[in-house]
């Protein structure tokens, strides 16, 4: 996933099947020709392009007028919105000394001028007779849907056990809490569950885009797997990091989030990542996680109940008229939080503890 998730999005929106756009360049590979086109007219393109021509007035993008364009030796220019042509058989001039992969001279110039300009680029090989668009730093090869509906379809299955197992995490980590039992590797077993899932949604979420409206199907099932994970991974950390500062839960997030596909297999290098202490060391909660549950309890109201208690196993015993001393608790909402919390220690002994 490139760097700006947005930006990857929506120039793959504009590439779906069945767009002006992907008609064009299916037209230009039927036509056994090659393309360099840059989606967005600005500085830094002008500032690295030379040569061809400029359109007096944008032209109006159809297929026929970009595939006639593309048999010339030249790159295209479109507008951010890929509805107008700007520019024509330019020639791109990017830094030679920003890094590429590539081998092709077409797609070299493309990966180069999408991270120095900072706009997403589509090359067209002549050869391979394929399409592939680069967004900053990342590079997306636009396959035929029926390959992306398949491969989205088994990431959906993936997602699914994937959720599974973190549902089974967080009941886990709910019957370790009750027992007051928890060490940093349960906690680290959620939070690395929770990465995956949020991982590979972004995945299948990039795909899904590329399908168009075909893709639809896979939004709905997707939504459904993905619901409440970062929010989870979130309320989370802020039960176990040292501190409750807004500034720490950043920061964790962000390390984990950077983290690499093999070091989320590492439960030690996914602790030192979010600053969390010996994997086996024992550690008590505040009660976030478990007050997010608990229907129409305002944030001011969840706050005043961390601060009064200090833990969650204080919480889970305290009485009715412990509850109503808190700020902002009356009978009714005290009475609730009782039995609410009498549910949870009921439901945890049903759930075996996660403790990999």
């Amino acid at each position: 996933m490139a760097r700006n998730g947005k930006l990857a999005l929506e120039a793959l929106e504009r590439l779906a099947p069945g767009t002006p756009l992907r008609q064009g360049l299916e037209r230009i590979i039927q036509q056994g020709k090659g393309a360099i086109i840059v989606l967005g007219d600005v500085a830094a393109v002008k500032a690295i392009s030379s040569g061809g021509f400029r359109l007096a007035q944008p032209v109006l993008f159809t297929p026929p007028k970009v595939s006639e364009l593309a048999k010339m030796d030249g790159g295209i220019i479109l507008d951010s919105e890929a509805d107008h042509i700007i520019a024509a058989n330019v020639h791109f001039v990017p830094s030679n000394d920003i890094p590429t992969e590539e081998t092709g001279s077409r797609h070299r110039t493309a990966q180069r001028i999408a991270i120095q300009a900072s706009v997403p680029v589509v090359a067209v090989s002549e050869g391979r007779r394929t399409a592939s668009v680069y967004i900053e730093d990342s590079k997306v090869e636009l396959r035929s849907p029926t390959i992306v509906a398949a491969k989205v379809n088994q990431d959906l299955q993936t997602l699914d056990r994937l959720r599974r197992r973190l549902d089974e995490a967080e009941n886990g980590l709910t019957s370790l809490e009750v027992s007051e039992l928890v060490t940093y590797r349960a906690v680290v077993t959620l939070l690395q569950r929770a990465e995956l899932v949020r991982r590979i949604g972004l995945g299948i979420e990039q795909e899904a885009i590329s399908l168009g409206d075909e893709g639809r199907l896979a939004y709905i099932q997707l939504d459904d797997m993905v619901r409440g994970v970062e929010f989870l991974r979130d309320v989370t950390l802020r039960d176990y990091l040292l501190t409750k500062r807004k500034a720490s839960l950043m920061k964790a997030t962000e390390s984990l989030s950077t983290l690499e596909e093999t070091d989320l297999d590492d439960p030690v290098k996914i602790a030192r990542a979010v600053g969390f202490e010996e994997l086996d060391a024992p550690v008590t909660p505040r009660g976030y996680r478990l007050l997010s549950r608990v229907a129409r309890l305002p944030d001011s109201v969840r706050e005043e109940l961390i601060k009064h208690f200090k833990q969650l196993p204080r919480m889970l015993a305290a009485t009715v008229a412990e509850f109503e001393v808190v700020e902002g608790i009356g009978s009714a909402r005290a009475t609730h939080l009782q039995h609410y919390f009498e549910r949870v220690r009921s439901l945890a002994q049903e759930w075996t503890p996660q403790v990999l």
